[in-house]
């Protein structure tokens, strides 16, 4: 998501950076560049004037700050403009995101959009959410009577998560259909109704007048535009018409994964005045995220985004799978069986791509990480040999010494006995640092240990941060551009999954 707009405006803060002050001519050039950046990323060109004017008005005369170079102020400044471009202006709190859903006895959300825009998914993603985050007792519906099989795909999506939905009666018009989703769902004690309406190829006026019909019976309370943000300028416009039609009081993006310009999430709440509430991050029923303005503005200029990526790991990584691997960390064990649900967890948090995205400095090494083939087909491939294993070398690690057994695993997996060694020595490593976090724990513990307490924040034990303390820990995070006590660019373990360092051999000396 945005990758190229990142990209592109990384480049032109580490020009800007090489200055040594502010001037109007270093700032125009600089600008120049954001302006065509934004273009090229597909953001509405009234859009792009408005925010290149408004840098413009704060940059131009700033006094250096000591010690921070020019870029960095700029940054800033282009930072702060992009959560007011995202928030429309007003407060980038999470309780200005939230969904009217609050302080009544049945709450109606209405999705609408174009055919193939994932309303459907979208409707049973919002449902799970407000289940299992709101504690809502949900109903689901769909007034879908033209797509085939529309009302059958939000039916099983509803079974998947445990979510009621209406039953379909065959022939039943979509007026007809929302009478009895309302008289259902009022009868049944249900906290919030969705209705999933039908889409179609352009905002016609027959779907139109149908969705204004079905408001009239149902009031909904909150209005959702399903938008994909992959059409670009296109899913602006398709949010003006329906907003003009209809009145929307919010849009959900989808296939945000997908879109590595990012043009139409920074220009919707410009166009219709209409906050982004939800995007789609990915097909699994979970990959389902609010809109954070300031996360969002975080992501684009490179400054990673903690707090998702710590909330991603609450919501994605099995309780007592992670206490009992705390448990086993504490006495200083970590083999294959451990390194194995890492990876799987790992995964879950979208893959090394996925978590690199949301922590700050990354995409200053981004080609350093490309050329030492740290990737999700690595972390596959790995996979592949730990589960070509025995029960009994999974629990050993010692026993995968021999050359034997490396060259049965590396048959079984389809690699090379090099793949295995490789894998051996990342399981060693991780075994060490283990073993440091368990001096921690002890009041020892060295380089790693610190590290480790550091990152920890006063041990496992310690517990989950607050909000506003991972707030706080992403901010410094940023100022010094990398992770706590490290390099800017740098992690933990990054050498681990990529190429192994080798100590560079003594020339020979030929004897004439």
């Amino acid at each position: 998501m945005f990758d190229h707009l990142a990209d592109s405006l990384s480049n032109v803060f580490s020009k800007l950076g090489k200055q040594k002050s502010l001037t109007e001519e270093n700032v125009a050039v600089a600008l120049r560049e954001v302006r065509r950046s934004l273009l090229e990323a597909d953001v509405a060109l009234p859009v792009v004037r408005d925010l290149v004017e408004a840098v413009r008005d704060k940059a131009v005369g700033l006094d250096v700050i000591k010690d921070i170079d020019p870029s960095q102020q700029v940054v800033k400044i282009v930072h702060d403009e992009l959560i007011s471009l995202l928030s429309g202006g007003e407060s980038s709190d999470q309780e200005t995101q939230l969904l009217d859903i609050q302080g009544r006895k049945l709450s109606v959300i209405m999705t609408l959009g174009l055919q193939g825009s994932g309303k459907t998914t979208s409707a049973g993603k919002l449902a799970k959410r407000l289940k299992e985050y709101e504690g809502k007792k949900v109903f689901l519906a769909s007034l879908d009577d033209r797509r085939p099989a529309a009302q059958e795909q939000l039916k099983i999506l509803g079974d998947k998560i445990d979510v009621e939905s209406l039953p379909i009666i065959s022939g039943q018009g979509a007026i007809d259909i929302a009478k009895r989703a309302m008289a259902t769902a009022e009868a049944g004690d249900y906290d919030v109704v969705i209705l999933d309406t039908a889409g179609r190829m352009t905002a016609d006026q027959d779907l139109m007048a149908e969705i204004k019909e079905i408001t009239s019976i149902a009031k909904p309370h909150e209005t959702l535009l399903v938008a994909d943000s992959l059409t670009g300028q296109d899913a602006v416009q398709t949010a003006e018409a329906f907003h003009e039609h209809v009145g929307i009081t919010g849009i959900i993006l989808t296939r945000i994964d997908g879109d590595g310009r990012g043009g139409a999430a920074l220009s919707m709440r410009a166009v219709t005045g209409k906050a982004v509430k939800f995007m789609g991050v990915g097909e699994d029923i979970s990959a389902f995220e609010e809109f954070h303005p300031e996360r969002i503005a975080g992501r684009i200029l490179g400054m990673g985004d903690v707090v998702s990526l710590v909330e991603k790991a609450v919501s994605n990584i099995d309780e007592n799978e992670a206490l009992s691997m705390i448990e086993k960390f504490k006495k200083g064990i970590f083999d294959f069986d451990d390194l194995l649900m890492q990876m799987k967890q790992m995964q879950n948090l979208g893959g090394m791509g996925g978590v690199m995205n949301l922590l700050p400095g990354m995409r200053k090494i981004k080609k350093q990480i490309e050329d030492s083939d740290i990737d999700d087909k690595v972390i596959k491939s790995q996979e592949a040999i730990i589960r070509s294993m025995t029960k009994k070398e999974r629990k050993n690690p010692s026993l995968v010494n021999h050359a034997s057994r490396k060259k049965r695993i590396a048959k079984g997996a389809g690699v090379s006995v090099s793949d295995v060694n490789k894998l051996v020595q990342m399981q060693k490593q991780m075994a060490k640092m283990m073993a440091e976090m368990q001096k921690v724990q002890e009041g020892k513990g060295g380089k790693v240990g610190r590290l480790m307490k550091n990152l920890l924040g006063g041990g496992l034990d310690a517990g989950m941060p607050s909000e506003d303390e991972l707030k706080s820990m992403a901010q410094k995070m940023r100022m010094g551009g990398g992770m706590p006590g490290m390099a800017p660019g740098q992690m933990p373990g990054m050498n681990l999954f990529g190429k192994t360092k080798t100590k560079k051999k003594k020339p020979r000396v030929r004897l004439r």
